[in-house]
């Protein structure tokens, strides 16, 4: 009998968008078990040094309605090795844009001891919560285009 393979998708989850779907469709390709986790509010603030546009609660519910997730789990830890602890995933999913880097070997490491897989995906390069907050601030006024803050 083969047992099931636990996977973790960590992420903010705001301003959701089609580059969220596929790290979650993606990640779903590679476990049994899929257990997303949606980063706390004050666990944004702390590492982006902002909070979400839209709040844990809601974006709990939001990813908790994707077809290929088998469960949603609030972070509140710093430490992922921590979050493993409680949950125990044996897969953990990262954008590649950790990769190489001294994080994510840091990561890979710290994984690696305890059995846990680190794989990477590329982002959606088209879309981002970033480039989205920065059309929204535009669109109401709040930030000027680039193009006007040159001059």
């Amino acid at each position: 009998m083969v047992d099931r393979v636990v996977g973790y998708a960590p992420g903010a989850y705001d301003l959701f968008h089609v580059g969220h779907l596929n790290i979650l469709r993606h990640a779903r390709e590679h476990c049994d078990y899929l257990i997303a986790g949606v980063v706390s509010d004050e666990m944004l603030e702390l590492a982006r040094g902002r909070r979400p546009v839209v709040p844990l609660a809601e974006r709990m519910e939001i990813v908790r309605h994707i077809a290929f997730v088998d469960e949603v789990h609030a972070e509140v830890l710093p430490d992922k090795l921590d979050t493993w602890s409680q949950l125990g995933f044996d897969v953990f999913f990262k954008g590649d844009d950790w990769r190489g880097t001294p994080a994510g070997i840091d990561l890979e490491e710290r994984f690696g001891a305890v059995g846990v897989r680190v794989v990477y995906f590329p982002y959606t390069m088209h879309t981002s919560s970033t480039a989205l907050r920065r059309a929204l601030a535009l669109l109401d006024g709040s930030e000027r285009p680039a193009e006007e803050a040159v001059l």
